[in-house]
C-alpha cells in the first residue's frame, strides 16, 4: 500500500489525504496520540466515543495540535452489541470507505467483576468481543478502501501470561483481575493473526496487524485498577502506577508509535506483531514484537474464533 522509506515517527509522510481513519478510545492516551499521528499526515478522523463531553474535549486538543484536521465523533459503547452495529450504520452515513481501523480502546483490571450490557465479563467483552464485532460491521467498508483497509489490533505485553479459559471465558467463577485482562489482550493478539490468515485464505480485501505500546503512561490505570477501589487506595495506585510507568516506560506519543508503524510502516507485514524494541518491550523505538506461544497454536485461534462468532451472534 505504502511504497518503501515513506513512514517515520516524526515525518508527515506517508499522505493520507484523502484517506479515513477509525480510532477507539481516540479521546485519550494512545488513541489520542495515534489519532494525531494520522490526523498528522492528513488523514480524515473518525472518533467513536461512549462520553461525548470527554470526545468534544479531544476534538479541540487535537486540533489544536492539527488544526488541519479533519474529525467526526460517533458514540459507541464497545461494552454494548447494539451500540457497536448503531456505530458502524452511523460510519456507513459518514464514509463511503474506510482505510484504517485502530481497534485501541480497553479497559484494564477492575477490581471487582463486572458485566457488560450483553452478560459478558467487562474485559473481555470490551477489549476482545467488542472489537470484534465492530470489525465484523465494518469489514464491508474496510474492503471498499483501495488496496484494502488496514486493522491494527491494539494488545499489551500482558497478553505474554495470558491464556484463554475456554471452560470459563467470563471468569464467573474465580474472578482475577489482572487474568480477566490478560486474556482479553492475548485475544486481541490472536484475533488479529487470525484475522489476518482468514483474510488471506478467503481473498478479502483486508489487512490484518496487531500492535502493543509497551509500557505505556495513560489513563488505564485511572480507569481499571483505581477506579474500583477507595479514594485513598485508589489516589497510592495511581501515584505509583504512574511513576513506575514513566521511570520504566515511555509516553503515551511514543507508545503510539508501534500502532502507527502497524498501520503505515511498508515493512509492516499481515499477521505480525510490532512493540518497543528496548528491552523486555517495555520502550524504545518500534519493530517486530515476541508472540507468545500460546497465540502461534491453530486450534487456539480457530476455537477463540468460533467462540467469538457464537457470544456475539455474527457469523463471518
Amino acid at each position: 500500500m505504502i511504497g518503501q522509506n515513506q513512514w517515520s515517527v516524526t515525518a508527515k509522510q506517508p499522505s493520507l489525504a484523502g484517506r479515513t481513519a477509525l480510532v477507539t478510545g481516540g479521546n485519550s492516551g494512545l488513541g489520542f496520540e495515534t489519532a494525531c499521528g494520522l490526523a498528522t499526515r492528513g488523514a480524515r478522523l473518525l472518533l467513536p466515543v461512549r462520553n461525548p463531553e470527554r470526545g468534544q474535549q479531544a476534538a479541540q486538543a487535537i486540533l489544536a495540535r492539527c488544526p488541519t484536521a479533519t474529525l467526526e465523533l460517533l458514540p459507541l459503547d464497545l461494552s454494548a452489541l447494539a451500540s457497536i452495529a448503531a456505530c458502524a450504520t452511523a460510519v456507513g452515513q459518514h464514509t463511503d470507505r474506510l482505510d484504517f481501523l485502530i481497534n485501541n480502546a480497553g479497559v484494564m483490571a477492575p477490581a471487582h467483576r463486572q458485566e457488560t450490557q450483553d452478560g459478558f465479563e467487562l474485559q473481555f467483552g470490551t477489549n476482545h468481543l467488542g472489537h470484534v464485532a465492530l470489525t465484523y460491521h465494518l469489514r464491508p467498508l474496510l474492503e471498499a478502501a483501495p488496496g484494502g483497509g488496514v486493522v491494527v489490533t491494539v494488545a499489551s505485553l500482558a497478553a505474554c501470561k495470558g491464556s484463554i479459559h475456554f471452560d470459563d471465558l467470563q471468569f464467573r467463577h474465580r474472578y482475577s483481575p489482572f487474568g480477566a485482562y490478560q486474556q482479553s489482550k492475548l485475544a486481541n493478539l490472536i484475533f488479529a493473526r487470525e484475522l489476518a490468515r482468514r483474510a488471506g485464505d478467503a481473498g478479502w480485501n483486508l489487512h490484518s496487524r496487531a500492535a502493543h505500546p509497551g509500557w505505556s503512561s495513560t489513563s488505564i490505570i485511572a480507569n481499571g485498577p483505581a477506579s474500583t477501589l477507595p479514594s485513598a487506595l485508589a489516589a497510592t495506585q495511581r501515584t505509583l502506577g504512574t511513576a513506575v510507568l514513566r521511570i520504566m516506560g515511555q509516553s503515551a506519543a511514543r507508545g503510539a508509535e508501534p500502532l502507527l508503524y502497524a498501520a503505515l510502516a511498508p515493512t509492516a507485514r499481515d499477521g505480525d506483531y510490532y512493540g518497543p524494541q528496548g528491552r523486555h518491550e517495555r520502550r524504545g523505538p518500534p519493530g517486530p514484537a515476541y508472540v507468545p506461544p500460546t497465540a502461534l497454536k491453530a486450534s487456539t485461534a480457530e476455537r477463540l474464533w468460533a467462540a467469538s462468532e457464537r457470544l456475539t451472534g455474527l457469523g463471518w
